[in-house]
């Protein structure tokens, strides 16, 4: 395949014409008119449906943009700071992040990041769904215990533990019988197991709520019981704000950074990443609890 009229072919693409491209580029429009017309020869498919006034990608043609444009962007990107001896990462940067992190932890990062680099348009949306990374648009996503994907690679970014508190107030029973809770969500176990040893938990949901950050305001205002990561009530049981009854007899929970894996990887998520690690450089709950403070 050549390259040369690939890039062609994408530049007509991105601006929606062969006249607006030209425009952008400098570029005679017959030339890259003949340089797609080569490349749709070669493929022996039809990548644009000329219209009289209107340009369109054919289905042939939008799945040749989707995965070729962004890898040619890198390409130039790349050569462009070899060129330049290694200039500052620049851009637009699409994170997705889960609703609790971002919460508690994204806006300082996300802040320190654009302070750190200022030629970086860092874009961040809270969602707890799994995303479609290529076809949404993003660059890197941080998710909690996240399913395998062959389509993505990443690296666990922190570790934490769910811990069982209760407001000071709320003696633990001993003989099994249920105390307040509140919980996330419509669903839920009716006991607790926790580590120590000690009989399960068992539990009345009285409150659901949909943020685990709710859930622990309810649970500082005396509401009852609730199951809540360590690094965000570590705070609270230190300041006595919280009782501390045992860790839940769980898996630990994994925050994994993910990016594709059919991508060069940007200097821009190179540098988040690095950003990430800084910040937390043991992935321990402690260091994220650390760095959410007594909020």
């Amino acid at each position: 395949m050549d390259l040369l009229a690939l890039a062609d072919f994408n530049l007509v693409a991105r601006h929606g014409g062969f006249g607006r491209a030209a425009r952008a580029s400098g570029r005679p429009k017959a030339t890259l008119s003949r340089r797609v017309a080569d490349l749709e020869s070669s493929l022996g498919v039809r990548l644009l449906e000329r219209g009289a006034r209107v340009l369109k990608l054919t289905q042939e043609g939008q799945a040749l943009y989707e995965r070729t444009g962004v890898l040619l962007g890198e390409i130039d990107e790349a050569a462009a700071e070899i060129a330049s001896g290694g200039a500052a990462p620049r851009g637009r940067l699409r994170i997705s992040a889960p609703l609790l992190f971002s919460q508690t932890a994204m806006g300082k990062l996300a802040a320190s990041f654009a302070l750190a680099y200022p030629a970086v348009r860092l874009e961040v949306t809270t969602e707890d769904r799994p995303v479609d990374m290529v076809e949404e648009g993003y660059d890197l996503a941080i998710r909690v215990n996240p399913a395998p994907d062959a389509n993505l690679v990443g690296r666990i970014l922190l570790r934490d533990r769910l811990a069982v508190v209760a407001p000071p107030t709320l003696a633990r029973p001993g003989d099994g019988t249920p105390v307040p809770a509140v919980v996330r969500g419509t669903a839920g176990a009716a006991s607790w197991a926790v580590k120590d040893g000690g009989a399960d938990i068992a539990i009345d949901p009285v409150l659901r709520l949909s943020s685990l950050v709710m859930v622990r305001d309810a649970v500082r205002a005396g509401v009852g019981v609730a199951c809540l990561p360590v690094s965000l009530v570590s705070y609270d049981i230190s300041a006595g704000r919280l009782a501390y009854w045992g860790e839940l007899a769980a898996p630990e929970i994994a925050i994994w950074a993910l990016y594709p894996s059919r991508r060069l990887l940007s200097t821009r998520v190179s540098a988040f990443l690095a950003h990430l690690k800084a910040a937390f450089p043991q992935g321990t709950p402690e260091e994220l609890a650390a760095h959410i403070g007594a909020s």
